[in-house]
């Protein structure tokens, strides 16, 4: 029995994963979100500039933490390089800013408890009522395009290797800004 439900639960992640998934160069879907103080956060907002968008299962968990953590940890950087810096899950607003402000988050955590947005890009998982944000980031260029699909993501390394991978694109280098 327990290999049959083991069987369903992979095929499953098999048909989530094949249907539909984003790939580089896709045209990013619209985001539509508020940030933990209620701010309206929308894709066309970071036209101009390099945009990594992180989508995490949950707030204040030792794996998503770590992940903020590090992307907080290397903020700076980022920044010197013009780039925009997005989490993304299904909690509350009130959740996103309780663990914004425990850790000292320094970028925006979009709610989106509807999941839609979650969906469009490919990281909701849901079986029956359970439902929450796969671990994916995305790099996304000033003119809205994926430039990078990161799926299979370790939280304390993924900002290290989204960074790399900035680095190879060029980000920061062409000095575009819509500040």
């Amino acid at each position: 029995m327990w290999q049959f439900i083991l069987g369903l639960v992979l095929l499953v992640f098999v048909v989530g994963a094949q249907s539909g998934e984003l790939e580089v160069g896709d045209q990013a879907p619209a985001l539509e979100l508020v940030d933990q103080y209620n701010r309206q956060h929308a894709l066309t907002d970071y036209l101009g500039r390099w945009l990594v968008v992180y989508f995490y299962p949950r707030d204040d968990t030792p794996g998503c933490t770590a992940q903020a953590c590090a992307f907080r940890d290397d903020f700076r950087q980022l920044q010197s390089m013009q780039v925009a810096v997005l989490g993304i899950s299904l909690d509350s607003v009130a959740s996103h800013q309780a663990f914004a402000e425990k850790h000292g988050l320094p970028f925006p955590l979009l709610s989106d408890e509807n999941g839609k947005v979650t969906a469009a890009y490919g990281a909701l998982w849901k079986l029956g009522p359970i439902r929450f944000a796969r671990r994916h980031s995305f790099i996304i260029d000033p003119e809205s395009r994926i430039s990078r699909i990161f799926r299979s993501v370790k939280p304390a390394s993924n900002s290290d290797e989204v960074i790399a991978e900035l680095v190879k694109l060029g980000a920061g280098e062409e000095g575009l800004s819509n500040e």
